[in-house]
C-alpha cells in the first residue's frame, strides 16, 4: 500500500512534521517493499492554498493513507473526495509513524483545525 507521511525532512528517519498542508516534505512509502520517496513540499511556502495544493499531489500520487498530526478542512475535503485515509501520526521519526501504522496503533483523523492553522507554526 502507498502511503505518505509528512516530514519535517528528507529522510524516513526524519520527525514526521504535525502539519500536512504546510510540511516541508512528503515522505512517500510503500508499506510492503518499505521502498521510499521524498518529496519537497512545494505548497508550504504558498500564500494560501497549500492544503488543496498537497491533498492533490496525494490524489496525484495514487497514495491510500496520510499519517500526519493535523489536517485542514480544505485538504480534509481534497482528501475525502479521493477515498484517502488520514491517521495521526505521534512525535516521533516517519518510520516510526510507519511501523505503527502496520500495527494498527494509529487512530483516524476525522476533524479538522481551523483554517491557515499551518501558517501560525
Amino acid at each position: 500500500m502507498k502511503i505518505c507521511i509528512s516530514s519535517s525532512g528528507n529522510s524516513i528517519k526524519s520527525t514526521m512534521d504535525p502539519r500536512f498542508g504546510r510540511a516541508a516534505y512528503f515522505v512517500l512509502a510503500d508499506t510492503d517493499t518499505m521502498e521510499c520517496e521524498v518529496v519537497e513540499n512545494a505548497a508550504a511556502a504558498s500564500g494560501g492554498g497549500a492544503g488543496i495544493a498537497s491533498g492533490q499531489m496525494m490524489v496525484d500520487k495514487s497514495i491510500k493513507v496520510v499519517i500526519t498530526g493535523n489536517m485542514g478542512p480544505n485538504a480534509m475535503n481534497v482528501l475525502k473526495a479521493a477515498n484517502i485515509e488520514i491517521y495521526r501520526g505521534v512525535a516521533a521519526s516517519v518510520e516510526e509513524n510507519i511501523e505503527k501504522f502496520k500495527k494498527g496503533i494509529l487512530k483516524k483523523i476525522d476533524t479538522t483545525v481551523p483554517s491557515h492553522y499551518g501558517m501560525g507554526l
